[in-house]
């Protein structure tokens, strides 16, 4: 018997929404809580201790495990930059910015001190490639060489990067 399958609706990208963030020159990294408390880290590729580190990641995190803990249950994904790490951006210390603006803004009374959150770019892709060109880094002012932006895509549910110096 022969089936149905319709074509799905395309949706018109001038009504597309993106959420624009600057792409941060670091290492990915995420804080793990399970829903029993169990604390850990990871790096992109593997699981991460203080004696199997990546750039310090694990060590710093078990230092801040207890203001760590505020963010709950989850994988919580960022990038460990700074001091020692692929640009550097002239910091005299290594930061974790949190990946998930809309959950970890300035707002959330569970954000921990020890986190930043990476810089939301307000407008079109051209305007914020600009900006980061023109003004330099968000997350680190004064900085002028910014790594590029991060495009999530709403309809797609999906994330771009753009690298400027490609």
């Amino acid at each position: 018997m022969i089936k149905f399958i319709g074509w799905p609706k395309i949706p018109r990208l001038e009504n597309e929404k993106y959420l624009i963030t600057e792409k941060i020159d670091g290492t990915n990294a995420a804080i793990i809580i399970d829903e029993e408390g169990n604390f850990g880290c990871q790096s992109r590729k593997r699981l991460l201790t203080p004696e199997d580190d990546n750039f310090g990641f694990a060590a710093w995190a078990y230092e801040n495990k207890e203001a760590l803990m505020s963010l709950g249950s989850g994988h919580h994904f960022g990038e460990w930059w700074g001091k020692g790490i692929q640009r550097g951006y002239d910091l005299p210390e290594k930061r974790f910015s949190l990946f998930n603006t809309r959950k970890w803004n300035n707002e959330n009374p569970n954000l921990p001190a020890c986190c930043h959150v990476v810089p939301i770019i307000e407008g079109p892709v051209d305007e914020a490639l600009k900006e980061l060109t023109t003004n330099g880094s968000k997350a680190a002012p004064g900085y002028m060489k910014a790594e590029g932006i991060i495009i999530f895509s709403y309809l797609a549910q999906a994330l771009y990067k753009v690298i400027i110096d490609k």
